[in-house]
């Protein structure tokens, strides 16, 4: 290879062997005078042509590592300025290069990360150990995978702060599958998980606002017969006990009316637990049968005697049932039917909820799911995106067919739960 060090050797080399081979010709030829002349002017050009040469070499040599200096001082200018970590690692997890951004985020600043392992480093900055182990694992999934992985990473700084990163992983291989090294980038987006956060409330909050009119309607019935026999005892002056049962009677529907709202609309702490797959369906046909009817749509389910259970948060697909009822209940500004059927399949459960409603276009049902695409005037978008996550999150799928004039299908699969005990 044609290095700065080896193009100085190998002009030495060429030096002492010319300078030696003209002399011993000379020597062994017996040349004097005119002949002996034009050797030592052929022996000199000769010499400064290939002195030529090698400088020739040198400098382009010296141009070439000029401008690999340059172009690598130019990368670290431009890593070292974006607001992302960015760090280089060897084949066997080794740090090589990490931006300025990276060794603020991790405290290293002051300290010689180069040639270090994930763990090593762990050692070196305590606090973060959790993070470089959790680092470890996920280059050697990237690793395995042989392709850009994507992962979710967060975890808290030194200052307190709870951060989120969205983790691209690229690794790199040699011509023969070896490993060369492993590029990873992380994209703070702290705000954005908050952002989402933000607007996921909001979306709740307006499905509780258009749930709450239903309600207060169911609400009045009772309110009315309560209010019917108070001014009948208030009239005749007697207190009868049917008229007491009656009013208690309203009064604890009225209470458990109020109960299903505020569950809805409390913040849940995720629990995971097996529950009747039936039962949660009864009773979010029940919650949200007052909107229905106020739409002049019939909820009609058929579950074939099944008891299906499911292992998983009840309130969350709770809230995913009630976000597809919902929108197949909008669907249908004149009325109509929803169709609920549950059955078995090998080891999960089908939940198929179909509405004879106005359809959706393929162009639209192509971006359904997508945050913030939404089909309503008042919707953000994010009702279905949040069911096809907490359904992702149980091990399943959600699936939407639809026809534009005939009605839209919504597939929901979960797993059994089956009790190994």
């Amino acid at each position: 290879m044609f290095t700065k060090r080896n193009i100085v050797r190998i002009y030495i080399i060429f030096s002492v062997v010319w300078i030696t081979l003209t002399d011993t010709l000379v020597y062994f030829l017996n040349v004097d005078g005119f002949g002996k002349l034009i050797i030592e002017i052929g022996k000199g050009s000769i010499f400064i042509a290939v002195s030529a040469f090698f400088l020739y070499m040198m400098l382009k040599k010296r141009e070439q590592l000029q401008k690999i200096a340059e172009e690598e001082e130019l990368m670290s200018t431009l890593i070292n300025s974006m607001p992302d970590f960015v760090c280089f690692k060897d084949s066997q997890g080794r740090w090589l290069k990490v931006n300025d951004f990276g060794q603020k985020l991790y405290k290293l600043e002051n300290i010689d990360y180069f040639g270090k392992t994930d763990k090593e480093l762990g050692e070196i900055v305590p606090f973060f150990r959790e993070v470089f182990n959790y680092c470890m694992i996920t280059d050697e999934e990237a690793w395995k995978a042989g392709e850009l992985s994507r992962f979710e990473e967060s975890f808290v700084t030194l200052e307190g702060e709870t951060k989120t990163f969205d983790v691209i992983k690229v690794p790199l291989f040699y011509e023969n599958g070896e490993r060369k090294g492993i590029l990873t980038i992380g994209r703070d987006i702290t705000q954005q998980k908050l952002a989402e956060s933000l607007l996921l409330k909001k979306e709740k909050l307006s499905v509780l606002g258009e749930l709450a009119a239903g309600i207060a309607h169911e609400v009045r019935n009772p309110l009315t017969s309560i209010k019917g026999f108070i001014q009948m005892m208030r009239e005749t002056k007697r207190v009868e006990e049917p008229y007491i049962e009656i009013v208690l009677d309203e009064l604890e529907r009225i209470n458990q009316i109020i109960s299903e709202l505020l569950v809805l609309g409390k913040p849940q702490i995720s629990c995971y637990k097996p529950f009747p797959l039936n039962e949660a369906m009864a009773y979010v046909i029940n919650l949200i049968g007052h909107e229905a009817m106020l739409n002049n749509v019939t909820i009609r389910l058929n579950n074939n005697g099944l008891n299906s259970m499911i292992y998983g948060d009840k309130n969350q697909l709770i809230q995913v049932f009630i976000n597809i009822i919902k929108n197949s209940i909008e669907a249908m500004p004149n009325g109509g039917f929803v169709d609920i059927t549950i059955t078995e399949e090998e080891n999960f459960g089908k939940i198929c909820i179909k509405d004879t409603g106005v359809g959706i276009s393929k162009e639209r049902l192509a971006k359904i799911g997508e945050p913030f695409f939404t089909l309503k005037e008042k919707g953000m978008g994010l009702g279905l995106t949040t069911s096809i996550k907490i359904v992702q999150e149980h091990k399943g799928t959600l699936k939407i067919d639809s026809e534009v004039g005939k009605g839209t299908t919504v597939y929901v699969t979960l797993p059994i739960y089956k009790d190994t005990t």
